[in-house]
């Protein structure tokens, strides 16, 4: 008996439709654990970028130096490093312009920087939307193969003269495979969609301050330049 209730078993000998939302549920769990090791990987770099790149970015270094060593392929440009040498780029090209008042170099700066920003930000969201899909529809698509499983064992029992708890048992274990098959694609799905959406939203958070000091000291330089030009 307990070899025929076994897992395996169970899963051999379910219906196709079964079968089918098994293969399903099966294949969504395979993309869901590449997508998370992927994001967690691609998270936890973004943050070691981040906290690496604040300290030289506070260190006092020149901006130009600062500037020329993430440009010359020194450091791999990625989040924030990618908006401060976006928003500089534009600060520089705007300033060599003739007749650019430094207030409008400061603006052009802040807005190259929010669309960098928004294109970091778009990365570091991708592939979260179907890990919150599974998550949130796996428990039902398993159900609906545990659903049809039960109603094709109890259409089988209509043309059997005597009924027993032998007899429905193993088709019901084979339909509930389908339930738990959804719930073992459903968890760590949401579990990862959760952890990640709160990375996301802190480093959304750290690069939006990031943008907000550098911006100021864009500022505090265009007002420097400005009085020694008068």
């Amino acid at each position: 008996m307990t070899s025929d209730l076994s897992i395996v078993h169970l899963v051999m000998q379910a219906g196709l439709i079964v079968k089918l939302v098994m293969l399903m549920l099966a294949l969504a769990s395979v993309v869901s654990w590449t997508y998370i090791f992927a994001k967690y990987k691609e998270f936890k770099t973004a943050s070691q970028v981040t906290n690496t790149f604040e300290k030289r970015f506070w260190s006092g270094i020149d901006l130009n130096e600062l500037h020329r060593q993430v440009s010359s392929g020194r450091y791999d440009k990625s989040g924030v490093e990618e908006i401060f040498y976006i928003g500089f780029q534009e600060y520089k090209r705007l300033k060599s312009q003739q007749g650019m008042e430094p207030m409008h170099v400061v603006e052009g700066a802040r807005r190259a920087m929010q669309a960098q920003y928004n294109r970091e930000m778009d990365e570091l969201d991708n592939h979260l939307p179907f890990l919150a899909t599974v998550g949130s529809t796996s428990p039902y698509v398993g159900l609906f193969g545990t659903v049809w499983g039960i109603m094709s064992s109890f259409q089988a029992l209509a043309n059997m003269k005597q009924a027993t708890l032998a007899l429905v048992a193993p088709g019901i274990s084979e339909a509930l495979v389908a339930t738990a098959m959804g719930l073992l694609a459903a968890i760590p799905a949401v579990v990862a969609y959760n952890r990640f959406s709160t990375n996301a939203d802190r480093l959304a958070t750290r690069y939006e301050t990031f943008m907000d000091d550098f911006t100021t000291v864009l500022q505090r330089q265009a007002h420097i330049k400005l009085k020694q030009a008068n």
